[in-house]
């Protein structure tokens, strides 16, 4: 009986916390131009981050060729002059690269590789703490039709799985 108990106990929890997990985003940049320079269309990537609601813990796929393109976070200044002096964090020179984005507000990515930065291969978005109350910055004419690379993640319920496993074994 204190073993039927037990795992009634261990299901509640493991439904609490499925229930309870927040999901990630996975956005693959640009969807199918990847991380690139994008040819004849400076705004390529504020087009792409127009219809795309990030959000703290979300992930960002730069998917680029090693040594051929990198991507690195500056402030908006930075951006804006394509310049790389003052980071926010290590340039990521190894493709493809995952960047989880960890504080909400004004996110800016370049790459510093020659002029690819000036030529358009630059990103800015807004993350927001909570799903579903952010915009792109700044917002751009409306993006072609595309399909959106974004996948869910949802590690709290591999996590749930594997507790509700181990307690079972260990009961």
């Amino acid at each position: 009986m204190d073993r039927l108990m037990s795992m009634v106990v261990v299901g509640v929890v493991a439904a609490v916390m499925v229930q309870s997990g927040a999901a990630q985003t996975v956005y693959v940049v640009g969807d199918s131009l990847n991380w690139t320079v994008p040819l004849n269309d400076a705004q390529a990537y504020s087009s792409w981050a127009s219809n795309k609601n990030f959000t703290v813990g979300d992930i960002l796929t730069f998917n680029f060729p090693t040594n051929q393109h990198n991507v690195l976070q500056v402030s908006n200044d930075s951006y804006n002059s394509c310049n790389s002096a003052n980071p926010i964090g290590n340039t990521i020179t190894t493709g493809p690269a995952n960047i989880t984005l960890s504080f909400s507000g004004e996110n800016y990515y370049i790459c510093t590789v020659g002029t690819h930065c000036q030529l358009g291969q630059k990103l800015a978005i807004t993350v927001s703490a909570t799903a579903g109350t952010t915009t792109a910055t700044p917002p751009p004419p409306p993006p072609p039709p595309n399909s959106s690379s974004s996948v869910p993640v949802f590690d709290s319920f591999f996590l749930t799985v594997f507790c509700v496993v181990a307690m079972a074994f260990f009961l």
